[in-house]
């Protein structure tokens, strides 16, 4: 997840991320889950996605929110990040979800490729963000 966040200038720090993870990983209210690829049991993480449960008043259904999804840069090309979506998919499925959405930066074309590829539809909503 560090280098999720580096990858994006972002440092919430090692500890909240290890705290969130650990949140996710266990599920125990159930707002959300975290998968992880790897080859082999214990091997190395090769990437991660992060699933939120949630509403959508316009579908009047509940919907996930696949808030991050990242491939070690080693590991890119191979289908972990095909993987880590059908993953997310799988998951939607069984909890009734009715959609998955998420968001990219504009500049990671690799990604928006990716997401062509499997299928996904390109929102026309413009998303926006503001401190509590």
């Amino acid at each position: 997840m560090v280098a999720y966040c580096d990858f994006y200038g972002a440092a919430p720090g090692p500890d909240s991320l290890l705290a969130l993870s650990r949140t996710l990983l266990e599920d125990r209210e159930g707002h959300g889950l975290q998968l992880i690829a790897r080859r082999r049991e214990r091997g190395p993480a090769l990437g991660f996605a992060t699933l939120y449960w949630t509403w959508s008043t316009l579908r009047a259904a509940r919907i996930a929110v696949m808030n991050d999804l990242y491939v070690v840069p080693e590991a890119r090309g191979t289908g972990v990040a095909e993987a880590l979506i059908d993953g997310c998919r799988e998951r939607c499925r069984e909890r009734g979800m009715t959609w998955l959405e998420w968001r990219t930066a504009p500049g990671n074309l690799r990604a928006q490729r990716l997401y062509e590829r499997v299928g996904a539809q390109r929102s026309d909503w413009i998303d926006y963000g503001l401190e509590p």
